[in-house]
């Protein structure tokens, strides 16, 4: 059972937390369950044997898969979800200290942590696996967690995003390796003593629980610095902050990129049409030759990063160069949803200015538009207020970029909502740019069904709910003409009141 539930301050291997001595049977209650990171914790902890159950406050991707599994999902909270045979509460980052079965659980004394806490104590079960980084860490989680396993390592995961070639956003493995999402919101990732690591980019993010730059390079130092001696970080050569924090690493560090000096080096780089192959090159010497079929230059260096780990943890050569090619990444990250009337539909994650850039980019090479629309959907008004001359700059490769309002998740800020949105669209037509801002996803599937033309492509873009305009547009422009595109779960509506009855298990 869980050494946790006995004493949650025991001595773990390396440094205080909680302990699991075995998962199977522990009956679990997960609020906020809908997350990306926590529906693969779910998975997983099912997996392992232990009895789950889970509420959110609406629907959610993969509901219904986490249902059909087993797992109870209750839409909304209140006290008596929280059954009287759990033992173990575990609560999104997410959900406020007001919440009803999150008081009910510490007024009937039952454990309860955080996400990042039930990874850290399942990962002291295993080998951990941990990707850090302001951009690039479920593509790299994945593509990690995919190499892993075609070398035979047989890894378990938890990635930030849903991966349809491993199966979702969790998997339970037979190998040693656990390999883990590691977000420095709120420093979760400093809850992981993993014996593998990577660190991507350093970049400002997260300033609402950051105070400046410098913090941020701290916690990413405390990080490099929770790993193994006799493990390993691998850190972005080219970025000096991701170097400046592998230096607080108390074991080898290897650097990777572009840069002939970094120890994994990527040599003899050839596009077609964004799509990238090179040369993996370990201190000089050719490890293998790896093919892309995800665009991106970035992403050339996720996979040196991934190359490295699975190298370092005994993947075969050859084993690793057959599986790069048949990478097909994770949800939401440059994802093609559908084509109608000769108009592209993309989807991406991006809500960073270096994200947005980078992404456009890499989109323009691979489809190679007439005319590239962008709708953005801001998240965070801190983030916003923050990064606004950042944000304006990033859509200098965008053609036409619409705006709705921000998205304030963790935020009570409406007025933050609408006026960060309109000050962007202002700052970008200030810079030459074209933009427009559109209060409500009706208006923009609206305008975008009015003026989209053939060859066009379109591409939601954000960390909120903006995919939803995608959904829109696909039934819109793609199902009428019988053209190819891809499909989302039904997002079920919320039977609303106080305490809505669950969604039963399957």
């Amino acid at each position: 059972m869980l050494t946790a539930v006995e004493a949650r301050t025991a001595q773990r291997r390396r440094g205080e937390g909680v302990v699991f001595a075995d998962v199977n049977g522990l009956r679990v209650h997960m609020i906020g369950i809908g997350g990306s990171g926590m529906i693969g914790a779910a998975a997983l902890l099912r997996d392992m044997g232990s009895r789950v159950s889970g509420s959110d406050q609406g629907a959610f991707d993969g509901l219904g898969s986490l249902v059909q599994s087993g797992v109870r999902v209750s839409i909304g909270h209140c006290e008596s979800q929280l059954d009287a045979d759990v033992e173990l509460v575990v609560v999104s980052a997410a959900v406020p200290q007001t919440n009803p079965e999150l008081s009910a659980a510490l007024c009937r004394g039952i454990p309860v942590i955080q996400y990042a806490e039930l990874l850290g104590a399942l990962m002291a079960l295993r080998e951990g696996v941990a990707i850090a980084g302001t951009h690039g860490k479920s593509t790299t989680t994945a593509m990690t967690a995919h190499l892993f396993r075609e070398a035979g390592l047989s890894p378990s995961f938890v990635i930030g995003a849903r991966s349809g070639q491993l199966g979702g956003s969790s998997g339970l493995g037979r190998g040693a390796h656990f390999i883990v999402e590691s977000c420095e919101f709120n420093r979760s990732f400093l809850q992981f003593r993993p014996q593998l690591a990577a660190v991507l980019n350093v970049e400002p993010d997260h300033l609402d629980c950051y105070h400046d730059l410098e913090e941020i390079v701290g916690a990413f130092s405390a990080f490099c610095g929770h790993v193994d001696t006799d493990g390993l970080v691998v850190a972005n050569g080219d970025d000096p902050l991701a170097v400046r924090a592998s230096l607080a690493a108390r074991c080898e560090v290897q650097t990777f990129g572009f840069s002939s000096d970094a120890d994994w080096s990527a040599r003899s780089l050839m596009s077609d049409r964004g799509r990238f192959s090179f040369e993996a090159m370990f201190r000089g010497k050719q490890v293998l030759a790896g093919r892309l079929t995800i665009p991106g230059r970035y992403n050339v260096a996720n996979a040196l990063a991934a190359i490295a780990l699975a190298y370092w943890a005994g993947g075969d050569v050859e084993a690793l160069t057959a599986a790069l090619p048949t990478f097909s990444g994770v949800d939401r990250r440059l994802t093609w949803r559908g084509e109608g009337h000769g108009i592209t539909i993309l989807d991406d994650y991006a809500h960073h200015p270096t994200e947005i850039r980078v992404t456009i980019e890499a989109a323009r090479s691979r489809y190679e538009p007439k005319r590239t629309w962008i709708v953005f959907q801001p998240h965070q008004a801190s983030r916003t207020r923050y990064f606004m001359s950042q944000f304006a700059e990033s859509f200098e490769l965008a053609d036409e970029v619409i705006v709705p309002n921000v998205y304030c998740a963790r935020e009570n800020d409406e007025s933050g909502g609408r006026g960060g949105a309109e000050e962007l669209v202002a700052r970008i037509c200030l810079g030459g740019g074209r933009a427009k801002y559109l209060a409500s996803f009706a208006a923009v599937a609206d305008h975008l069904s009015s003026n989209l033309t053939d060859g066009d492509l379109v591409m939601t873009m954000g960390a909120g709910d903006v995919w939803k305009i995608a959904d829109e547009l696909v039934e819109r422009l793609c199902r009428p003409n019988g053209a190819r595109c891809t499909s989302r779960p039904v997002h079920l509506v919320s039977t609303g009141g106080a305490c809505p009855l669950p969604v039963p298990a399957a």
